[in-house]
């Protein structure tokens, strides 16, 4: 790793002048984005005297590392800006927490010559080792008994080792949906030198995700879904309460998609954030679950909000991050579910809670930086971390709230970043941010990545528009539904209104105005550059959909498609999916485009791309068109180079097509121009 990643926190001094004025900023650029590293997940001990956090980055291959995937390094935090290493940089560990004593941070790792097993480092120094494990399969989550002396694991399924055999003599064919094999839950004698060798198997219902142990270890929530696939995960996965010592299970019959739970300090309530009915499109709304009779009851159905994450505090309070539209709030409840206190959290955007002794953490983004670290004092939220100080380089552009009404009168909220300088007089290139989903919300924090043009975009003098368009979250449930069963109705028209109500705000060029997003958004990109071709000069689309029909018969998600929605199956309207799919309008399509697809997507099959860059090449050959396939990449690219490739074409696309006006400029060269890497040469 290069010496700013090896460097320790930035001291309080380096975080003022981050904070501050800078006399020699810069515009942000595809190099930084590569760069950027932040909070990845946080623990805290029962008694709340050790914070333990990582660090969450990929390589810099800008800077010469090899390519590589996500990686996190574990630090213990002392105070503010004060945090200590304690594992080599070769270790990347998941799903950190603290041994029940407090006395060890435990993480899950395998090392080269091994599965992935619980391990623990002593928090006052010492060797890590290992604690438990289930031999020859992966431990995926773990929960450690009140006492110590049992770990619960949640592994991989057995080894197959009849099929491994016949894999090896070419008889390597997969039968599509039907070879499933279900994760198993152990329980391992722990708290001794020794790692138990034989751990004991119990006996669980369908396929288990998650695991969580009651504070006195009589009772255990387990997610579990009546198979692995994807749909079922998303829509038949139930909340199960499983008493350890009988054996019995029951399950939390809950209306629709589950999100956050959490057990009460008294065994007598889980938290639970979940939808309201099998049609919600999302898990937002908060309910407690009565442990005895599994019972369910909601505490903020009907808000115009939604809510995120929770944690019960030490001493019987529910502590609830909530996204009210763009910005968030902290929530108490008192055991029973009545609201006690609300805090502001200045323009933070949480994104996490975890607690230990009554003393509450918040991982957090704001528009000036990624996610990090934050301690609750005082009411206000103390910040802990900073893991990108070089920020204080970057000339941001100013990032706001904006607010307009669609044509039928429907007030749509987004966030909206400024060119750098702030809008010029002639007004300025607009890009448009489309989230996927929809089911999903922009919140104004930090709004930059590999496929978020946001500072970087305005470092170049564009605006940059997140729209919360019809179906988005965080306005209610009622909101979030108005987009079924109308593909690219009003949801995207919501855009184009967008569009006209910025350039009457005097910020958007109406003949410069740009669109791009992946999944869900990669839609309303190519819908931009088909049926809406008129009103956008150029588009970016990302695993995004071109043909509905086709679409539905790809996907690993049908039901989902149909209950939260359509609202309808495809035979029941094929000429409306048709209409209703950017293939139908290629004959509109004037738009440059760019199309970038992983060709491992299951969510959206890359030849949904393929479609849509056919049918442009045929049936509009005058209409510039590309389309970029990415090896070993799925649903998003989880790899480096590929991120930091997306961006600078992304880019390169804009500067083409979109900051000229200019739809028939020559394409970009196939190949963008990568950062140079110096040659080190041989020692």
């Amino acid at each position: 790793m290069n010496t700013t990643r090896r460097a320790l926190l930035a001291s309080a001094l380096l975080l003022s002048a981050a904070i501050g004025h800078n006399a020699h900023a810069r515009p942000m650029t595809p190099e930084d984005v590569a760069r950027i590293e932040f909070t990845g997940s946080v623990a805290i001990s029962r008694d709340g005297s050790h914070i333990a956090y990582t660090t969450a980055s990929r390589p810099d291959v800008t800077a010469g590392e090899d390519n590589g995937g996500l990686t996190q390094r574990l630090y213990l935090a002392d105070a503010p800006m004060q945090a200590r290493a304690y594992l080599p940089e070769d270790v990347s560990p998941g799903s950190i927490g603290f041994s029940p004593d407090g006395s060890m941070i435990t993480y899950l790792w395998a090392d080269s010559d091994d599965k992935r097993a619980v391990w623990g480092v002593p928090v006052n120094g010492g060797a890590p080792r290992k604690l438990a494990a289930v031999p020859e399969v992966n431990v995926l989550a773990y929960a450690m008994a009140p006492s110590g002396e049992s770990t619960y694991l949640l592994a991989g399924p057995a080894p197959d080792t009849a099929r491994e055999a016949e894999a090896g003599r070419g008889f390597n064919a997969r039968v599509y949906e039907e070879e499933q094999r279900f994760n198993r839950l152990f329980v391992a004698a722990s708290g001794t030198a020794e790692v138990d060798a034989a751990p004991r198997e119990l006996e669980v219902p369908g396929h288990v995700d998650q695991i969580m142990l009651a504070p006195d270890g009589t009772f255990m929530v387990i997610t579990s879904a009546p198979t692995t696939l994807v749909d079922d995960n998303l829509m038949a996965r139930r909340p199960h309460i499983l008493d350890l010592a009988s054996g019995t299970v029951r399950v939390v019959e809950t209306p629709g998609k589950i999100g956050d739970i959490e057990i009460s300090p008294d065994g007598r309530h889980l938290s639970l954030i979940a939808g309201v009915s099998i049609n919600d499109p999302a898990e937002t709304t908060l309910h407690l679950v009565d442990v005895a009779t599994a019972e369910i009851t909601a505490l903020n159905a009907g808000a115009a909000e939604a809510a995120t994450d929770a944690e019960w505090m030490a001493d019987g309070r529910l502590a609830v991050t909530v996204d009210v539209g763009v910005q968030s709030v902290l929530r108490f409840y008192d055991a029973n579910g009545r609201l006690e206190r609300e805090i502001d959290p200045d323009g933070l955007i949480f994104t996490r809670l975890e607690q230990g002794g009554n003393r509450l953490v918040a991982l957090a983004n704001s528009p000036a930086h990624p996610t990090e670290l934050f301690l609750l004092t005082g009411g206000e939220f103390q910040r802990w971390t900073a893991h990108n100080p070089w920020l204080a380089e970057i000339d941001m552009g100013v990032q706001r709230a904006v607010t307009f009404t669609a044509r039928d009168g429907q007030e749509i909220e987004g966030v909206l970043i400024e060119p750098v300088g702030g809008v010029p007089f002639e007004r300025a290139p607009l890009i448009f941010d489309v989230h996927g989903g929809p089911e999903a919300h922009e919140s104004n924090g930090w709004q930059t990545g590999y496929s978020k043009p946001g500072q970087v975009a305005a470092g170049r003098g564009y605006a940059v528009f997140l729209p919360n368009y019809r179906g988005s979250t965080a306005y209610g449930v009622d909101f979030s539904m108005q987009h079924q069963g109308d593909y690219a109705g009003k949801e995207f028209d919501d855009l184009v209104d967008a569009k006209y109500a910025l350039a009457e705000m005097g910020i958007a060029d109406p003949d410069r105005v740009g669109i791009t997003g992946g999944s869900y958004g990669g839609y309303a990109s190519a819908w931009g550059a088909t049926y809406y071709s008129a009103e956008f000069a150029a588009s970016v689309m990302s695993v995004g959909i071109s043909n509905n029909i086709s679409k539905f018969g790809t996907s690993d998600i049908p039901n989902e498609l149909y209950l939260v929605h359509d609202r309808k199956w495809p035979w029941e309207e094929w000429d409306r999916l048709l209409e209703g799919s950017p293939i139908f309008h290629v004959d509109k399509a004037e738009t440059p485009l760019l199309i970038l697809h992983g060709e491992e997507d299951t969510r959206v099959s890359a030849t949904q791309s393929m479609e849509l860059y056919r049918h442009l090449r045929i049936r509009k050959p005058e209409t510039p068109v590309r389309l970029v396939l990415y090896p070993g990449e799925g649903h998003g690219n989880a790899m480096a180079a590929s991120r930091y490739d997306y961006t600078l074409r992304m880019m390169d696309w804009f500067d083409t097509y979109l900051m000229t006006g200019n739809r028939q400029a020559e394409m970009p060269g196939p190949r963008p121009m990568v950062a140079a890497v110096e040659d080190e040469g041989e020692d």
